[in-house]
């Protein structure tokens, strides 16, 4: 998403489909037929936690949907599109590989629900993975409670993401990485300049404490 991208307005769009994920939701679509995911969203931190999740993955490379600004500052909106996949159960051997490129993506970022509750938070498109939905990423969960000191400056997500029982989808796609698999993982997040970090926090209305925490986070994990 840039700042050329015109806002959508989903009260002036028709409403064409509904949720499928835990926040109330639709697909809306606008005059010239283009499609959105729209979720509306706890408070307007919430949305901006989540877009600014979405910048941090955009800046480590790792694909996500195509994000849309929205009149509406509680609101989130994607480009809709039809995904060829969207269950980890449904990946091959190099589409598994190709989502454990991004494991310390979503450490890093704190996105406990990178694998999702039911394994439908990456699919694919034309051949590539993506991450579905990034709102359970830094100060909130998924379900929208904030995370409060469980968000801190260590990556515990490093380990956690790996062996957590109560996150069976995540063991499934990132158990077997093996050490190299992870350190090559991690040098995604650490080769990041901490300005462009800071730049990307700050020019979408985060502030300078994230900043300085999501620092803190690449340099913890540059130290495994």
């Amino acid at each position: 998403m840039n700042a050329d991208t015109p806002m959508i307005d989903t009260t002036a769009m028709q409403r064409i489909g509904g949720q499928l994920g835990t926040n109330p939701a639709g697909i809306f679509q606008d005059g010239n037929g283009r499609r959105y995911y729209v979720k509306t969203l706890e408070s307007p931190a919430h949305a901006r936690n989540e877009l600014i999740a979405a910048k941090l993955y955009q800046l480590a490379g790792a694909p996500t949907l195509t994000y849309i600004n929205t009149k509406a500052p509680e609101q989130i909106a994607t480009e809709w599109v039809e995904l060829d996949k969207k269950c980890i159960a449904h990946l091959s051997e190099s589409e598994r590989k190709q989502a454990q490129q991004w494991f310390a993506v979503h450490a890093w970022t704190a996105n406990w629900d990178a694998a999702g509750f039911n394994g439908d938070n990456q699919g694919v498109v034309n051949g590539k993975v993506l991450t579905l939905d990034v709102g359970g990423a830094l100060a909130f969960r998924a379900q929208g409670d904030p995370k409060g000191k469980a968000f801190g400056i260590r990556v515990d997500e490093l380990d956690v993401l790996r062996s957590d029982d109560g996150n069976p989808h995540a063991i499934k796609l990132f158990a077997d990485m093996n050490a190299d698999d992870i350190k090559q993982a991690i040098m995604v997040v650490v080769q990041i300049p901490d300005e462009k970090m800071r730049r990307v926090i700050i020019d979408n209305g985060g502030s300078h404490a994230l900043a300085e925490k999501m620092i803190a986070r690449k340099a913890d994990m540059a130290g495994r």
